[in-house]
C-alpha cells in the first residue's frame, strides 16, 4: 500500500559491476530499442549507484533495482532482489 500512495515507481534490472563502496553498488542496466530514423536495433547502457544496506552484492550479481528518494548526491535506487547470483 505504500508503494501504491506515492505513485509508480521505476523498475530496473541489470548487472552489478562494482561492490567496491560500502553499502552501495553499481549496476549497469542495458536497453535495447529501435532507432527512429534506421530502424535498426540500438544498445544504450546506463550505470546506477544502488542502495545494499547489508552489503551482499558482489560483481556479477543480475539484480532488479527500484527507484527510491535521494539517499545521497548520486545515488537514487535500492536493490529490490537478486535474480541470480555470480558463478
Amino acid at each position: 500500500m505504500a508503494d501504491e500512495e506515492r505513485g509508480r515507481r521505476k523498475v530496473r534490472s541489470g548487472i552489478v559491476v562494482s561492490d567496491k563502496m560500502d553499502k552501495t553498488a553499481t549496476v549497469e542496466v542495458v536497453r535495447t530499442f529501435q532507432h527512429p530514423r534506421f530502424k535498426r536495433v540500438v544498445r544504450r547502457r546506463k550505470k546506477y549507484l544502488v542502495h545494499d544496506a547489508e552489503n551482499t552484492l558482489k560483481a556479477g550479481d543480475r539484480v532488479r533495482i527500484i527507484e527510491t528518494r535521494p539517499l545521497s548526491r548520486k545515488k537514487r535506487w535500492r536493490l529490490l532482489d537478486v535474480i541470480q547470483r555470480a558463478q
